[in-house]
């Protein structure tokens, strides 16, 4: 007897647009907030800068290393659901990776952040 399989899929807000913009591709009404800063076959570096009240459109993330140059309060919003973050200015983070995030500066400072997302090498290379 064969059984139905049910998948637990997170609810979210609003469809998921088809690719997601990675962090540098995305931006906020129509400006952008992430530079590249440098890029090799090793790493790619990224600096965001957030004022209050500016955010961050739905993107993915490859796993990262973040620092916060300035630190903010920020609004996220993923499949987990919303909750605020405050980043200290010097702050650290390690992420595995992000399906899909969306962010706002709730704070009164400008937030900006290095991003730095090592790339995919074979051993030996």
């Amino acid at each position: 007897m064969l059984f139905p399989i049910l998948l637990a899929i997170p609810a979210v807000a609003g469809p998921l647009p088809d690719p997601l913009p990675s962090p540098l591709e995305a931006g906020w009404q129509g400006e952008e907030v992430c530079e590249l800063l440098s890029e090799n076959a090793l790493l790619r570096t990224l600096r965001c800068t957030f004022p209050p009240g500016a955010g961050h459109e739905r993107h993915f993330h490859a796993p990262h290393w973040g620092y916060a140059v300035e630190g903010a309060t920020n609004r996220i919003t993923d499949a987990n659901g919303v909750r605020e973050v405050t980043t200290a200015t010097g702050g650290t983070w390690w992420s595995d990776g992000t399906a899909w995030h969306e962010t706002l500066n709730i704070g009164d400072t400008t937030g900006v952040f290095i991003i730095v997302e090592p790339k995919a090498v074979r051993a030996g290379n």
